[in-house]
């Protein structure tokens, strides 16, 4: 039988970690959590590179509890481990040993020019748990980096950080050549919601990639941007129905009462989807004009439909009263 650590020596936890099976060296770490010491860190760093990934994530939690900050660097490279459970513990651990008074953006800052792409990602993503304002400029610079992935987390990561000078290097990712940044470009423009952004909105709402049209119509249905009415009603014709539902309810929202006569069409479209979205863009507008319409739908084969069309009618109703 196996008997629990005390006051383990550095030297003996490292013959444990040597074992030749897993669930032993997981053991040797267990029997740690509530008598782990600043004699073990350098055994648990080297334990950081267990072939094993429960023995990495357990390495993790009690240099985390130790907050020693030796440790950074190690845990720093596991924001790039294979295993997303060690990514996760990793990212909690560097944000709590800043906590407990270590700096832990340094490193990470430190590690923005990793030669790996993959490495600069976690750090990226590191930095975003840690909302460190000194990694804006960084984070700017990063915006340009040769990998899709890495500039992708740049971006979500500027825009938690939400600093100002992040804008126009946010609307410049508009026009980045992989569609999954220009994505997320669209979504983090959208925590400042200014007028003067409306020309880049209508911008992705016309861009090559479908995903991005449709984040961009949800985008502008969420803004008090009327001037986006327009854009919006030409999206009707998209080739896309995805595109085309969220222009409907981005119109609704907007009470472009001008998009009536289009989003009567749409009550007859063979697409269940937008057949139901249509309704409820109708009942936001309060469109009097549609209610034969709508007292049609009622009787549509889709239930979703007849919901829609029930409650639009309600919402007219209660308007005219």
């Amino acid at each position: 039988m196996t008997m629990p650590f005390e006051a383990t020596e550095d030297s003996e936890l490292d013959e444990r970690l040597r074992d030749p099976d897993p669930s032993q060296r997981q053991l040797a770490l267990i029997e740690l959590e509530d008598t782990a010491e600043m004699a073990h860190v350098p055994a648990l760093i080297r334990a950081l590179h267990d072939d094993d990934a429960v023995v990495r994530r357990l390495a993790i939690t009690l240099l985390e509890e130790l907050g020693d900050t030796r440790a950074l660097p190690g845990i720093i490279e596991r924001l790039n481990d294979p295993d997303p459970e060690v990514c996760d513990a990793a990212v909690t651990a560097l944000r709590d040993i800043r906590a407990e008074g270590a700096d832990a953006a340094l490193p990470l800052l430190a590690a923005m020019d990793h030669a790996e792409a993959e490495v600069r990602r976690g750090v990226i993503v590191g930095l975003r748990e840690l909302k460190d304002e000194r990694a804006v400029q960084p984070l700017i610079a990063a915006l340009r980096d040769p990998s899709a992935a890495v500039r992708r987390e740049a971006v979500i990561t500027l825009a938690y950080l939400r600093r100002p000078e992040s804008v126009d290097p946010l609307r410049a990712c508009l026009a980045d050549a992989d569609e999954q940044v220009r994505l997320v470009a669209v979504g983090a423009l959208n925590v400042w919601n200014s007028p003067a952004l409306l020309p880049d909105f209508s911008k992705a709402l016309a861009d090559s990639d479908w995903r991005v049209r449709v984040e961009a119509a949800i985008v502008l249905g969420r803004s008090t941007l009327s001037a986006a009415i327009p854009g919006l009603i030409a999206a009707l014709s998209d080739s896309y129905w995805q595109v085309q539902k969220e222009a409907i309810a981005a119109l609704g929202r907007l009470n472009a009462n001008g998009a009536v006569p289009s989003l009567l069409e749409f009550l007859k479209s063979e697409m269940s989807e937008l057949r139901r979205s249509a309704a409820y863009a109708l009942g936001d507008l309060r469109a009097r004009e549609a209610h034969a319409a709508l007292t049609n739908l009622t009787s549509d084969p889709d239930i979703e439909v007849r919901k829609a069309a029930s409650r639009a009618l309600e919402a007219i109703d209660r308007a005219g009263a």
